[in-house]
């Protein structure tokens, strides 16, 4: 049973992925939170969707009012993390606490040169083909618990030149500072590439923190997801009363 005053969580998946990224944390934490995942525009059930950051905004928006709980608990992952970085700007009454997941790069500058060569060359690859691909990597590293609600929703590689195009060049630290709540910035200790601006982001924040999962990569959730929930669970119930 859910206990009262404990936050809502709202969960946004990363790049190419859908909803089913987070079926372990769902089944984790619903007991004990009101708990949703959502598909982002292009991606999932939304795959015929047109990427934009202000759908996505929308549909995180959308999510916490659902939950009927007031301002949620928004969990976010590599590109959710930054569409959750822009629903922080834009939907600042929503917000109870933000957990950004492989999401503390800058994608300014030359960093994002070679994710904007990838984004260029994903749609000249046969989408059946990258899916295998896929589905042989996962099935390869992780367990079925952990990813078949993945593999059975699919890929969104026709949303990733969209996406990536308009998250590339917009974001750095300096967003940090438009989000009115609480930050946690949950990071894979091998994810070197997504850690870059660590440092940074939490600086320019005044109630940010770091917390690695150790020896996971960007996939923190799937590489240890007991100890990525245990980091959620605990962020969450140490979020102040909702006012």
């Amino acid at each position: 049973m859910t206990a009262a005053g404990a936050p809502p969580i709202v969960f946004v998946h990363g790049t190419r992925f859908s909803a089913g990224q987070w079926s372990p944390q769902l089944a984790a934490l619903q007991e004990d939170f009101p708990v949703v995942a959502v598909d982002l525009p292009g991606h999932g059930a939304r795959s015929a969707q047109p990427w934009s950051l202000n759908a996505a905004t929308e549909i995180i928006a959308s999510a916490v009012d659902s939950l009927g709980c007031g301002p949620a608990l928004v969990v976010g992952h590599s590109l959710g993390g930054y569409a959750s970085l822009e629903f922080a700007r834009r939907r600042p009454e929503q917000l109870r606490g933000l957990v950004l997941a492989g999401a503390s790069a800058s994608t300014r500058g030359p960093w994002a040169r070679p994710y904007r060569w990838a984004a260029g060359l994903v749609p000249r690859i046969p989408a059946d083909r990258l899916t295998r691909w896929n589905d042989r990597l996962l099935r390869r590293l992780y367990a079925p618990e952990v990813v078949d609600a993945t593999i059975l929703s699919g890929y969104a590689f026709h949303t990733l030149p969209a996406a990536w195009g308009e998250v590339l060049g917009r974001f750095d630290a300096g967003a940090m500072r438009h989000v009115a709540a609480p930050v946690l910035i949950l990071n894979g200790e091998k994810d070197t590439v997504f850690r870059s601006g660590e440092s940074d982001f939490v600086r320019a924040h005044p109630y940010a923190r770091v917390e690695l999962i150790p020896r996971a990569g960007h996939l923190a959730n799937f590489d240890d997801p007991d100890a990525f929930t245990d980091a959620v669970r605990r962020f969450a119930q140490q979020l102040p009363a909702a006012g």
